[in-house]
């Protein structure tokens, strides 16, 4: 594929990107697989997939009640809780605004913490890593941005995404379909958003513009991106999911550099 092969030219020290079909056969790659990269908030894919687990499992449950009053785990993985970016602070009622929350995330872990009896970090592995074999990668801060994992990992993880294991296809659907539709928002680095569309967890394309996936991306493409410069799309029509990490943190650089990347490994299909 030799699309991947663009990496080359991104303004970074060190990148490496793949494309995965749901079967796991990797279409095309480029740039050290092994290398562990800082991931930013592509660790709330993770963080994420490690909470449909809890739900199935009963854990936990998507309405019981769950941050500030009103709010409940539905609302924190969707960013409606009504919780500031990075503070501990209610800022709007549950519901009513997207609002993206890194602290929404850290609640919700503890949410998790509080029902399994495990350490976030330990039911994470325990759920996710550990049964996708993604053995270089580990929670080592928070878990809205704390992950740390490699390209060759995530291949396995988007795989998963694509062709579910660890939890029901049903389960999946639901967190990838809009969570309480039309809301507005902030889509970090890209500004407001009619439409902020957003799953239990992952971010869907829809028809935001402008957005880090492609131009020709199907809306219902879903995944996120980090700001450590990284990302993971999903897109379903097109039958691939591809993963990038880098080492340089996100800028207009990013900008524009990924839409016209996605779009040219679409085209490479």
């Amino acid at each position: 594929m030799d699309s991947v092969r663009a990496v080359s030219g991104w303004p970074v020290d060190n990148a490496a990107v793949a494309v995965v079909r749901a079967s796991g056969e990797v279409l095309g790659e480029a740039g050290p697989q092994a290398r562990e990269f800082r991931l930013a908030s592509v660790t709330k894919l993770l963080t994420a997939y490690a909470t449909l687990v809890a739900v199935e499992e009963g854990a936990v449950e998507w309405d019981q009640p769950a941050g500030p009053e009103g709010s409940t785990v539905r609302h924190l993985i969707a960013h409606v809780s009504g919780l500031a970016f990075d503070e501990h602070k209610v800022v709007a009622q549950p519901g009513t605004r997207r609002l993206y929350s890194n602290a929404g995330f850290e609640v919700l872990a503890d949410t998790v913490h509080e029902a399994s009896g495990i350490p976030f970090a330990e039911y994470l592995t325990e759920a996710v890593l550990a049964p996708l074999g993604m053995e270089s990668s580990r929670l080592a801060g928070t878990a809205g941005a704390g992950g740390v994992s490699t390209c060759a990992d995530l291949v396995h993880f988007a795989a998963e995404l694509q062709r579910p294991t660890l939890v029901s296809q049903s389960t999946v659907d639901e967190a990838t379909s809009v969570a309480f539709p039309g809301l507005a928002g902030v889509l970090p680095g890209f500004g407001y958003q009619k439409n902020n569309d957003w799953g239990l967890g992952f971010e869907i394309r829809d028809h935001k513009s402008p957005h880090w996936t492609g131009k020709g991306s199907s809306p219902r493409t879903f995944g996120h991106f980090g700001q450590s410069g990284t990302f993971l799309w999903v897109d379903p029509d097109a039958g691939v999911a591809c993963v990038a990490l880098s080492d340089r943190d996100f800028g207009q650089w990013a900008i524009d550099t990924w839409s016209d990347f996605t779009d040219t490994v679409l085209a490479d299909l």
